[in-house]
């Protein structure tokens, strides 16, 4: 019997090994996406950095708008292609709550400023989609949040390259030589 097998029974999958490639599918498929949507447009990219004032260096603007879509990319592939799954969703959750924080505060202070209505602020925050309702945006952050927080805990191996190319034997059962 295969470590990849995950079901309870051999060669069966249950629901858990399909939401677990299903969340890996959708987060690593939106992160390529956008990941993409950033890289192709450096230039557009770097302003919109510029927009939240944290980084006032231009170096440091530079390396972050440069190397931030790539990435982006990386861990989506990661996710798609079923590699460091853990590793990958840890990387996206110390990149999703920051911005999400980020993204929170630059509403916060426009809805200071100009006295809109807190949802009805809509601004470009660089995520790859345009411009976004500020309570649209934080909720797909939240939701891409969660889902990235539970691949770290689910254990499937269902559909994961690792596991299908590098069968691993677990280390309470013996290899057994037919000779």
């Amino acid at each position: 019997m295969s470590s990849a097998v995950s079901g309870p029974i051999a060669g069966r999958f249950g629901a858990a090994d399909f939401m677990s490639v299903a969340a890996r599918w959708v987060l690593g498929g939106l992160f390529v996406y956008m990941g993409l949507s950033k890289a192709l447009h450096p230039v557009e990219f770097l302003k919109l950095v510029r927009q939240y004032d944290l980084l006032h260096h231009h170096l440091l603007l530079n390396v972050v708008a440069s190397t931030l879509p790539w990435f982006e990319i990386f861990c989506g592939l990661l996710l798609l292609l079923g590699v460091a799954v853990r590793g990958a969703s840890v990387m996206l959750v110390a990149m999703l709550i920051p911005f999400t924080v980020v993204v929170l505060l630059r509403a916060l202070a426009i809805h200071e400023a100009g006295g809109l209505p807190f949802c009805a602020i809509k601004f470009d925050c660089g995520c790859g989609a345009g411009e976004v309702y500020v309570c649209k945006k934080l909720a797909e952050n939240t939701l891409l949040t969660a889902l990235s927080m539970a691949l770290i805990f689910w254990r499937s191996h269902f559909l994961c390259l690792r596991h299908a190319v590098f069968r691993s034997v677990p280390a309470s059962k013996p290899v057994l030589n037919d000779e």
